[in-house]
């Protein structure tokens, strides 16, 4: 069996590491399958790359201020990056004949560079799936964004299936998205998918041993998490913990200077980028990171007492999924506008009086983790390679009305004032 999952990376790490943990659950569930990863985040080679999983590095594009997207490096045109990296995508579709493939968000990838793969697949007898994180962003901008990039009218001509990484507990798309009937009818949700890397993976979080607890701030790949930071430098001061902070490698480096001087100012640990960080998530005693889906949910997966700051620009994903983990009990929650005040502190103090017994008993409440098993016997079904002992995967299609999610049923409306 042969997959290919493609993620458009213009920003962070999220897209791809989901695919990264979908690929090893995959090869792992079926001993003779190869996924070719179709990416361009910088940061692949610091990943773990799984057995019999190769990486096709696209040429890199950054999320512009208008929230659409440039050249990384290359002195090209828009034009020409997206033609050089669609062919670069086709190239290897018709080389590599996948089975499957999985396509991270945009069924036609990012500036439509997939289409002419998406044809190269069907010539092939291939069969796409469109992978969606749990939550998108608000309803009303995700259907006003599919109706002008006729969105539903590309999953329903190209796409044989939609794999929801998430619960339809806390929100469904067919719902909260419109979806008509021909399309809600190809979700089926996997839970929600956490990459686990090698235990023996890691490297040192902290040299010294000064008998506080280790409370640890990430912001990701670090483009848009330096409020997060510097107020999580402030509370630290005179603190009961060891700061450590995690800036991240897409942090300005003129910002990463300067979080540095100050993380050492205050007798605590500043790092640039920790490779496989969730490894140390169950030697610390409270995280604080923003509100995106990866962190989140390798957070939960250890039970880690987590404070969480989302974004609520340009998308208001993070304080969705923020506030609605923090109604079942998962997380604590500080919101953008509550910067620079007591509230980052304080929160940090209740997570470490917090037990990591407590948050497993409401993660096994509310949340399935095993959303990279279920999504990896999904594609080995539509690959016609289903493997057997897999319980707990249904085939079937989900309620037609389905109740709402808990993400919408009692949060709204939303503040986004900064």
């Amino acid at each position: 069996m042969r997959a290919i999952l493609y993620s458009h990376d213009g920003l962070g790490l999220g897209h791809v590491r989901r695919n990264l943990a979908i690929a090893d659950a995959l090869t792992q569930a079926d001993p003779a399958a190869s996924v070719l990863l179709v990416c361009s985040t910088d940061q692949i080679d610091s990943l773990v790359i799984p057995a019999r999983v190769d990486v096709l590095k696209l040429p890199g594009v950054r999320k512009t201020a208008d929230a659409s997207y440039a050249a990384k490096r290359l002195p090209m045109t828009e034009a020409q990056t997206w033609s050089m990296r669609s062919g670069l995508i086709a190239s290897a579709t018709r080389s590599f004949a996948p089975d499957v493939l999985l396509s991270d968000k945009h069924p036609h990838g990012a500036h439509g560079e997939l289409r002419e793969a998406l044809g190269a697949l069907h010539a092939c007898g291939g069969r796409a799936v469109l992978g969606l994180r749990d939550i998108l962003d608000d309803p009303a901008t995700v259907r006003a964004e599919w109706q002008r990039g006729r969105v539903l009218a590309a999953i329903a001509n190209d796409y044989d299936r939609i794999l929801v990484y998430g619960s339809p507990d806390v929100l469904h798309p067919g719902r909260e998205y419109d979806m008509p009937p021909p399309v809600a009818d190809l979700i089926r949700f996997c839970g929600y998918v956490a990459n686990t890397p090698p235990a023996d993976d890691r490297t040192a979080l902290r040299s010294d041993t000064d008998g506080r607890p280790t409370v640890v701030a990430t912001a990701g790949g670090g483009a848009d998490g330096a409020a997060l930071l510097a107020d999580f430098v402030r509370a630290s001061r005179t603190a009961p913990w060891h700061p450590v902070v995690v800036s991240g490698p897409d942090a300005p480096p003129g910002e990463q200077e300067a979080l540095r001087r100050h993380v050492q100012a205050i007798g605590g640990t500043y790092h640039r980028f920790v490779r496989n960080l969730p490894l140390h998530f169950d030697d610390i005693a409270a995280l604080v990171c923003m509100g995106g889906y990866n962190t989140t949910i390798e957070a939960l997966t250890s039970a880690v007492p987590t404070v969480l700051v989302p974004r609520v620009a340009p998308r208001q994903e993070q304080l969705i999924r923020a506030r609605a983990f923090a109604a079942l009990g998962l997380v604590r929650v500080v919101e953008p506008d509550r910067l620079g005040g007591p509230a980052l502190r304080n929160e940090i103090c209740v997570a470490l009086a917090d037990s990591r017994s407590r948050i497993r008993r409401a993660v096994a409440c509310h949340l399935d983790l095993d959303g990279a098993r279920r999504a990896a016997v999904h594609l080995l079904a539509l690959a016609d390679r289903p493997v057997e002992g897999s319980p707990g995967v249904s085939d079937a299609p989900p309620p037609t009305i389905p109740l709402r999610g808990k993400a919408f049923a009692a949060l709204e409306p939303i503040n986004v004032a900064v």
